[in-house]
């Protein structure tokens, strides 16, 4: 019996002393002639480049020039244009006449009890009405979707006074108390959690039902592992939008000593004549939880937007 054998395809091998030469595909732009569908050509992403540079002067710019202001001395000039970042007589006295001139310890303790109770609020709530509204099924429930959808539509600034006169109705003026029951549970969460428990395929659900499972063992085992990801975008919504809160504490509380800290910052204008180097100093002591509290939560939040991204 004859077999029939393909000999293998003879090896080019160059001259010797003649390197050979390789086109390169790691190049992050298009090359003439070459593949790389997604990728774009070198003007492109030059053009690309430009533009990200742009936008985070512009989102980081003012950020900077808070934080160089505030160690700047009475004799450095921070109206100068171009603005000089680094500052001639540095100086920490800014920070230390923030903390003379108002209990901003005892401030920012109010606004982390505020922030806390309801990142802690609108995750559970917002847990349990997401679940309710994207996987189950009851009477009035589009009528439930639309009058979320229609509060979003309305300012906030058009609620304040009837949620002034309830608080006060429940005796919760001048109470943290008053100023957290209004943001317990954020309609945007509501929605943000409902996308996320659609995105839950409903095989599963029923499978846990035809098992016996509970609804709080649904919740636990099921609901919970395939949410946590968006559940971590809105807690740290809801600590940045606890924590910043300046209209609506101002109008509960009257008296001083239970201030917020954005709140309690209001005294160094005053007090100062409005220095724009202690504001600033003040300013960046309000934003250390949040960077802090982000720097945390960062993994599990561009996890939670590439879910959602996904998914929804």
């Amino acid at each position: 019996m004859n077999t029939l054998t393909h000999d293998p395809a003879p090896v080019q091998v160059p001259p010797s002393g003649m390197p050979t030469r390789q086109r390169r595909t790691d190049r992050p732009w298009k090359t003439k002639g070459g593949g790389g569908f997604g990728k774009p050509t070198l003007t492109g992403l030059i053009v690309r480049y430009v533009l990200l540079l742009i936008v985070l002067v512009i989102a980081i710019g003012p950020f900077i020039w808070q934080l160089s202001s505030s160690f700047k001395g009475p004799r450095d000039d921070i109206y100068s244009f171009p603005p000089t970042l680094l500052p001639a007589d540095f100086t920490l006295e800014n920070y230390s006449r923030v903390a003379s001139t108002i209990p901003i310890f005892d401030y920012a303790w109010h606004s982390l009890i505020v922030a806390v109770a309801l990142v802690v609020a609108n995750v559970v709530l917002g847990t349990l009405a997401g679940y309710a509204l994207g996987c189950l099924r009851f009477r009035g429930k589009t009528v439930a979707m639309l009058i979320l959808l229609s509060t979003l539509l309305l300012p906030g600034e058009v609620t304040l006074m009837s949620q002034f006169l309830t608080i006060k109705s429940l005796g919760l003026a001048n109470t943290l108390g008053g100023v957290m029951l209004p943001g317990l549970v954020g309609a945007i969460n509501v929605l943000l959690m409902t996308a996320a428990c659609r995105a839950i395929p409903k095989e599963l659900l029923e499978a846990a039902v035809i098992d016996g499972a509970s609804t709080w063992q649904i919740l636990r085992n099921i609901v919970w592992p395939s949410v946590r990801g968006m559940a971590s975008v809105v807690a740290i919504f809801a600590f940045i939008g606890g924590w910043d809160d300046f209209l609506w504490p101002l109008i509960v509380l009257t008296d001083p000593a239970k201030y917020t800290l954005t709140v309690g910052m209001e005294y160094l204008n005053s007090n100062f004549g409005s220095d724009p180097r202690v504001v600033a100093a003040g300013t960046m002591i309000a934003l250390i939880p949040i960077i802090i509290f982000f720097a945390v939560f960062q993994k599990f939040f561009f996890r939670g937007v590439e879910d959602g991204a996904i998914k929804g």
